[in-house]
Formats: C-alpha cells, sequence, structure tokens
C-alpha cells in the first residue's frame, strides 16, 4: 500500500504521532484514546464538508485550485497562530461559520468533550486535512473528478456508525443530501469564487 492509498485520518495522526496526541488530548481535557476518536472524526467532517462541495457546480474544480495553495505547505511544521488562521478560512469555504460552530457543538456533545476546545482543534486539524489530500492530488495527478470519487472513497472507508453520525451532522449543516440547498440556503463552501 502506498501512502496515497492510506486514508486520510490514519495518514494524519501519523503525522502528529504520540508528542502531537498528548497535546490534543490536553487541548481537549481527555486522554490520548479519546483525543484519537476527536482526531479521526473531526477528519471525518472536514472530508465529508468537502465532499458535500464538490458536488455542486465548479465545487471540485475550485477545489482543486485550492489544494494547490496547499501541497507546499506543511501544517505539521508550523505555529498554532498561522495554523489557527488557515484553519478558520479553509473551515469557513468548507463548512461556513455557523457550520463550524455546529459541527464543533455535535462533535463536542457527541464525545463529552467542551465546545470551546473543539472550536480550537477544528482549525488546527483543517490544514492538515487540506496538506494530505493536496500532496496525494499532486503525487497522483489527481484532476477535479479524481478528486471526487478519492472524496467518496475516503467517506466510504469510515466505519458505518461514525459514517452515520458524521452524515447525521453534515445534514444538517448542508441540508440532506447533495444539490440541496442547507441551513445557508445555498452552498457554504468551495463554489466561493475566491479560495
Amino acid at each position: 500500500m502506498t501512502p496515497y492509498d492510506e486514508l486520510l485520518d490514519q495518514q494524519l495522526l501519523e503525522q502528529l504521532g504520540r508528542p502531537g496526541l498528548e497535546q490534543t488530548a490536553a487541548m481537549l481535557g481527555t486522554d490520548e484514546d479519546k483525543a484519537r476518536d476527536v482526531v479521526q472524526a473531526v477528519t471525518g467532517v472536514i472530508i465529508g464538508g468537502l465532499a458535500r462541495n464538490v458536488q455542486y457546480p465548479d465545487g471540485a474544480d475550485a477545489l482543486r485550485g485550492a489544494l494547490e495553495d496547499h501541497v507546499d505547505a506543511d501544517p505539521f511544521d508550523g505555529d498554532v497562530a498561522s495554523l489557527t488562521r488557515d484553519g478558520h478560512s479553509i473551515l469557513g469555504h468548507v463548512l461556513g461559520g455557523q457550520g463550524t460552530e455546529a459541527a464543533a457543538t455535535g462533535l463536542g456533545r457527541l464525545f463529552g468533550v467542551d465546545t470551546g476546545a473543539m472550536m480550537k482543534l477544528l482549525p488546527l486539524i483543517a490544514p492538515m486535512v487540506m496538506y494530505l489530500l493536496a500532496t496525494r492530488a499532486d503525487g497522483r495527478d489527481l484532476d477535479a473528478d479524481a478528486l471526487v470519487d478519492d472524496l467518496e472513497r475516503e467517506r466510504a472507508a469510515l466505519p458505518d456508525t461514525r459514517r452515520e453520525l458524521l452524515d447525521e451532522l453534515l445534514d444538517h449543516i448542508f441540508g440532506p443530501g447533495p444539490g440541496r440547498p442547507g441551513i445557508y440556503g445555498g452552498l457554504p463552501g468551495t463554489s466561493l469564487p475566491d479560495w
């Protein structure tokens, strides 16, 4: 199996390593096992949000263009302040402001973690997901259509229970099913022209 075949949440956990997981657990006020589960769920929400976004006209092309900006920006060596800034920008495109808050609240309830801590974690994880996806897209030379297929493969690989929970959360943010407006009356994501 090549690095590009490995699921993004596994790659992300490997890149974080034990020190990163310890820091995440401390931020969330929990143990490393739960922190690992939370990181995987946050990764799933971001991937799911990207997968919803690319269903809209020009969404896949916009995402493919955005990934080009992230392929050389390794967030695993970045400082927290710049990561957070980049992460808020990514989340704004992927989930929208209200959607990010809804994701933090939903995940916080699911894992028994403070919503404020989730609001700090989400923007730290978002640039990591974008970087790993950008590296994969670049390494495999994925075009927009292949990127859509890859995101769907990631989503389908989630355990059934987790996928159902994340889909329910994403339905709350986007509205049920692709192509239908969510709570914003439209797409809060990559159809915006200025990634």
